[in-house]
């Protein structure tokens, strides 16, 4: 009897904590959506003059292979940035952007800065490439790549 009321608390708690994983990424999964925005939304901001701050983060190796950037961003890598949460303005709108396949790069950046608070940031939404899938503007990126 002891073993059956044993296996059954197993099982019990074994579904529970199954079950706070699955709310604790879906809850991630919307907190991340809730801070994207698409390349047309981005553009339109652009368009109507907001204030927004662009940021390339994508990896050295990504912009050594397309040598261009969203016109008005600034370059920063994924390493200081992660490093250094305070290069991009707490109280100021932003949006990061790199190459990697599901956003990886930007995504990492953008959970590292909601656990610190910043509540202005977001991830542009198939990066780079979304942006110039929609054939908006770039420019290009003449500045020394450091490996």
């Amino acid at each position: 009897m002891w073993l059956v009321l044993t296996a059954i608390s197993v099982v019990v708690v074994v579904l529970a904590v199954v079950l706070w994983i699955k709310r604790s990424k879906l809850r991630v999964k919307e907190e991340m959506e809730a801070h994207s925005i698409t390349a047309e939304a981005l553009h339109e901001s652009l368009a109507s003059d907001k204030k927004l701050l662009i940021y390339d983060v994508r990896q050295p190796l990504d912009l050594l292979a397309y040598p261009e950037i969203i016109p008005g961003a600034k370059r920063i890598s994924p390493k200081e940035i992660l490093e250094n949460p305070a290069l991009i303005p707490k109280e100021k709108d932003a949006v990061v952007y790199c190459t990697c396949p599901s956003d990886r790069t930007s995504r990492a950046i953008l959970e590292r800065a909601l656990k610190l608070h910043f509540d202005k940031i977001k991830l542009l939404k198939g990066g780079l490439a979304g942006w110039k899938a929609n054939g908006y503007p770039v420019e290009p990126y003449r500045q020394v790549i450091q490996l």
